[in-house]
């Protein structure tokens, strides 16, 4: 049984996961952590976390993993290859992978690591670094109901919406759904500003309008003011976008399901990084539509 406050193993310290390690140890929680970029984990060594050579020994001192990586080989290289947590993991350990990737390789993982006695929980996130940041993500948890249960205190100092969504890969599952709802969503409130651009709308006092009708969406009312502001800063990036996309489309096919408002997405935030918008948030999709529009969706006085 993993104790209330379990000290946990952090691996991957990026935009996503900085956040959400500092905010474990806020919550109290003793930490080790480790990333590719040593340099990354300065500052939580400095707040008080310990430092890991290797996934495997970080996995050694610790009973809770969790993993915040960018793509499903990076799960597998950190899990399986070498050095990696499998190697130093202990027997009624849990490793939590809060990335997004594919449930295919998440199930698959979570096989080999059963075989040692390991218990694995996909628990991917949305609400983006600001999420991060503040500890208000959503977390969408797949893996065993019990293991689930043992360990929601860990969730609970990273988000406030935790949701146990069933067994192996079901997390990533509704993840992927998310995804969906949060790029065609969001193509929508860029092209509807660009509209209103062209015929002349004052932007703020439209998305004041009509976030709070039937209209209304998160993406609307918290990137829709960024894309106005010309604000590009990453709370989720582009590239990081399409590579969800990526996995939506895939799994897709394995379902013989056409998808095709999500395949348009695709294209809309591949034309954004083939413009160099790579690194740039989400909300930088706009700015294919005001290319289209011949002019940029952004306030000026009336």
């Amino acid at each position: 049984m993993v104790d209330f406050k379990p000290t946990v193993g952090f691996v991957g310290l990026g935009i996503m996961g900085r956040p959400m390690a500092r905010n474990l140890l806020k919550a109290g929680f003793p930490l080790v952590v480790w990333n590719r970029t040593r340099s990354k984990g300065d500052e939580l060594v400095a707040e008080g976390a310990r430092w890991a050579d290797t996934p495997a020994s970080m996995s050694r001192e610790v009973s809770v993993v969790i993993i915040m990586v960018t793509d499903s080989p990076d799960v597998e290289e950190v899990v399986l290859g070498p050095e990696g947590v499998f190697e130093g993991i202990r027997p009624g350990s849990v490793v939590i992978d809060m990335s997004t990737v594919s449930p295919k390789v998440e199930r698959a993982v979570g096989q080999r690591l059963a075989a040692k006695g390991v218990a694995y929980l996909d628990a991917p996130v949305s609400g983006g670094s600001w999420g991060a940041i503040e500890g208000s993500l959503a977390i969408m948890v797949g893996g065993d109901q019990s293991v689930f249960q043992q360990v929601r205190p860990v969730f609970e100092a990273l988000g406030k919406s935790i949701i146990y969504m069933g067994g192996s890969g079901a997390g990533q599952v509704t993840k992927l759904v998310n995804q969906i709802l949060v790029a065609v969503t969001l193509s929508g409130v860029a092209e509807a500003l660009a509209f209103a651009t062209k015929a002349g709308a004052d932007l703020l006092r439209t998305i004041e309008a009509v976030k709070g009708g039937a209209a209304g969406s998160w993406q609307l009312a918290n990137l829709g003011p960024r894309i106005v502001a010309g604000d590009l800063a990453p709370g989720f990036m582009i590239n990081l976008q399409l590579k969800d996309l990526r996995l939506v489309l895939e799994m897709a096919q394995e379902l013989a399901l056409p998808l095709p408002v999500t395949a348009l997405a695709m294209q809309l935030y591949r034309a954004a990084a083939a413009d160099g918008k790579g690194e740039c948030g989400t909300q930088a999709v706009a700015t294919v539509f005001e290319r289209l529009a011949g002019v940029p969706s952004r306030h000026t006085e009336p």
